[in-house]
């Protein structure tokens, strides 16, 4: 019950968070993105590594330069069940080779578990990252799953949301779309 109190209580601070003066080139935030917590200044993402689909180690330095979209989530979380399928469909909607997404799984039970989840969800365009010690949530501050976090093309968080949102909402492509904008 603390657990449930203390994840609506970030939602609703997500919510409420003033953005920060940097985001004048973001678009209103309308929907899911009024969610977005957008610092005073785009800060530093710390470094952490997580697994690629081959269980090879990397880091976000694999797709440096370019806008991504971290979502850090749970087999276990409905509400990841519930956003991934969005997710999948967002780098389409973006359409644009500046962007990625990358979703780790924070996943002590392993690959298996999360290929067979993304299978039975039918999102064959998620690449299964994999993070088993679960320490690229906590050196990125995810306190709850999912977590969303926005770099910027120069490897800065310039925004995060907690909790589930539907990523290929028209507001949410006009967010990544306002990021990749020069």
């Amino acid at each position: 019950m603390r657990l449930l109190a203390w994840l609506i209580g970030c939602l609703l601070l997500a919510a409420s968070a003033p953005h920060g003066a940097w985001a004048g080139n973001l678009p209103p935030l309308q929907g899911d993105m009024r969610k977005l917590i957008v610092p005073d200044q785009p800060k530093p993402v710390a470094a952490a590594v997580f697994k690629d689909e081959n269980d090879t180690e990397i880091t976000l330095d694999a797709v440096r330069g370019k806008v991504v979209l971290v979502n850090l989530w749970a087999t276990w979380g409905i509400p990841c069940r519930a956003e991934m399928p969005a997710l999948e469909r967002l780098p389409t909607l973006v359409n644009d080779p500046g962007f990625a997404l990358v979703a780790v799984a924070q996943e002590r039970a392993g690959r298996e578990k999360v290929e067979k989840f993304l299978a039975e969800i039918n999102t064959p365009g998620i690449k299964p990252y994999i993070d088993t010690s679960m320490k690229s949530g906590r050196a990125w501050g995810a306190y709850g799953l999912p977590t969303t976090i926005l770099i910027g093309r120069d490897g800065r968080e310039v925004a995060r949301l907690v909790g589930e949102a539907h990523w290929d909402a028209p507001e949410a492509v006009a967010v990544i779309k306002a990021l990749l904008a020069p």
